[in-house]
């Protein structure tokens, strides 16, 4: 399918575009300097995440790490507390590897090439034209959903926005766009127009900037674009998770492994279970996984955590711990429930602490 952007005045798309990003741009705390480090930090922070969720994060990262060496130089558990909440965690991990190497090969200079910069961990396409472009003012495509959206409107494109060759039409289409401006501008504007105006559903077509430019308005089929492939529902799972105690005090909690979903993050025992066979799949799995003798005693809380592509509906039991001696733990770890606070715990595994919290709170008062 062919593009139309050989008929658009761009000249005139690039100016109005501007003017109206010059008055109506949200003050952002990224956008106070063109500080690579910062652009990139929001970048990867914005990834699947909404910009009024970021802004706290964004301000308490970079205070805790204001600049590439900071970062380069903390804890990785210090860094995931610092994210705790934000979800993604291997944005994070990936950050933090990638500072390490411009620590080590750039003199922790973020590097101005796209190339050098591309070769990062965690940095793809789309970061290294932001990053690129808001930082260095170079003529570089950062082509997401949100620029797709617009221009798919603008240029009447109807080709499925979830597909890699879709990505690929756009960044051939975008650099015409970025001559002759400043593409830190450009590219931010774009952005702004997709979050404010050129919004997913009813977009706000008569206070548009650009609608003189814009084919699928001319055509009344601007609420049909992008065009995106349906997404399957996420699967649901029953998990049961399980507070243990023991003698001294301390809770039960266990480490993630080192890949798959929130790797090396922090949580209670947990275990995917069948209707009716909870007591003895969660009993069986405390002692083989850890090696301890337990039984679930009254169930204290439910949690629901929805991720894209899978839901977890987590029931949380009590459990009493027969340890008339010391045992030698299989796995996990003992702790205090202030100890385990300083760790970093999936969202749903931080509601189940707090509420344990509350509940001693409460017996000890």
């Amino acid at each position: 399918m062919t593009s139309h952007h050989e008929n658009i005045d761009i000249a005139a798309f690039q100016e109005d575009l501007l003017q109206w990003y010059e008055e109506n741009k949200r003050e952002l705390p990224w956008r106070e300097n063109q500080d690579p480090y910062r652009v990139w930090v929001s970048e990867i922070m914005l990834q699947q995440t909404k910009v009024e969720t970021v802004i706290p994060y964004f301000k308490r990262f970079l205070e805790n790490f204001p600049t590439v060496s900071s970062l380069a130089e903390a804890e990785e558990e210090q860094v995931l507390k610092t994210w705790e909440g934000l979800g993604y965690y291997s944005r994070a991990r990936n950050l933090h590897s990638a500072v390490k190497e411009i620590k080590e090969v750039y003199g922790g200079e973020v590097p101005s090439s796209k190339e050098d910069f591309s070769s990062l961990k965690g940095v793809g396409p789309y970061t290294a034209g932001a990053v690129m472009s808001i930082a260095f003012d170079k003529p570089e495509p950062a082509v997401d959903g949100n620029v797709m959206r617009v221009f798919s409107r603008i240029l009447l494109i109807r080709d499925d926005i979830g597909k890699s060759k879709t990505r690929k039409k756009f960044e051939q289409i975008l650099p015409s766009f970025l001559e002759g401006i400043r593409p830190s501008q450009f590219n931010q504007a774009l952005m702004e127009l997709g979050a404010l105006v050129c919004t997913p559903k009813s977009p706000g077509c008569l206070l548009c900037p650009v609608q003189d430019y814009c084919l699928a308005r001319a055509e009344g089929v601007q609420t049909e674009l992008p065009v995106k492939a349906k997404k399957k529902s996420p699967s649901t799972k029953e998990m049961a998770a399980v507070i243990v105690k023991n003698k001294e005090g301390k809770t039960l909690f266990h480490q993630r492994g080192e890949t798959g979903l929130l790797a090396r993050l922090w949580e209670y025992p947990n275990i995917e279970v069948e209707k009716g066979k909870e007591q003895e799949q969660v009993e069986k799995y405390l002692r083989e996984q850890f090696g301890i003798t337990a039984t679930i005693s009254k169930t204290v809380q439910y949690v629901q955590h929805v991720f894209s592509h899978l839901i977890w509906n987590i029931t949380v039991y009590d459990a009493h711990f027969h340890d008339k001696e010391a045992v030698d733990l299989k796995a996990g770890e003992w702790l205090h429930v202030e100890e385990a606070e300083k760790l970093t715990f999936p969202v749903s595994h931080q509601k189940i602490l707090r509420n344990q919290k509350e509940r001693e709170d409460e017996i000890g008062s």
